[in-house]
């Protein structure tokens, strides 16, 4: 547990350092939320209809731009290798940076997504079902893309590749996302939603960080 909590203080150490990475997604989430109305018109009916759409796939897009950096610079400065060759299990380090991944990436996305859904006329009670949903489905993101980052590491155009990955396992958070908010709207029960959204972040809680231990273990080979 000690190299686990030394590895999400490491890299929240580093964004803290370097915040223009984590402010490239947040700036890039809220700037393609406001060019919608300009696209579609500003009528409050037809921002509302498609509000929940909007903010779930720029979120997703958003967690995809941090993705690619999330092993390259161990990979770059020799300490993939020490992580990897360390004593405590790989799979636990793998799942810290997943955490710090959430924090620096996932978190703000969610602070910043009221603010975005009043702008776009998203009805009042659709709020607390969307925060609800991007808390369970955003783990969810950063864990799926960790998988992701592992598989593509060192490979030739690996920011190309990595989005074709990842979006294909993306898509069931969007749609339970999506569903939890739309039913909450119309005033329908939101908790199958959610629980299937709880269910796929137990899922990917164990497995990702298995598939992505054994991702870089094949990569440092």
């Amino acid at each position: 547990m000690t190299a686990f909590t030394a590895v999400i203080a490491r890299d929240l150490r580093l964004a803290w350092r370097a915040p223009a990475d984590s402010a490239t997604v947040i700036a890039f989430f809220v700037l393609a939320v406001v060019l919608f109305p300009f696209g579609v018109g500003p009528e409050p009916q037809i921002l509302a209809r498609i509000a929940v759409g909007i903010i779930w796939v720029t979120a997703l897009l958003a967690c995809l731009l941090s993705l690619e950096r999330l092993f390259q610079l161990e990979a770059e400065d020799g300490s993939l290798e020490l992580i990897v060759l360390s004593p405590a299990p790989l799979e636990l380090l793998v799942f810290g940076k997943c955490v710090a991944h959430w924090l620096t990436t996932g978190l703000p996305l969610i602070a910043v997504s009221p603010l975005l859904a009043l702008l776009l006329n998203l009805h009042v009670d659709g709020y607390a079902a969307l925060l609800l949903a991007l808390a369970l489905g955003t783990p969810t993101l950063s864990l799926i893309g960790a998988i992701g980052a592992g598989l593509t590491l060192g490979t030739r155009r690996g920011g190309a590749l990595l989005p074709l990955l990842v979006l294909p396992l993306y898509i069931p958070v969007l749609i339970f996302g999506v569903a939890a908010v739309e039913a909450a709207v119309a005033g329908l029960p939101t908790r199958p939603h959610l629980l299937l959204l709880g269910g796929l972040l137990a899922l990917g809680l164990p497995l990702a960080p298995i598939a992505t231990a054994s991702a870089l273990r094949q990569a440092t080979a």
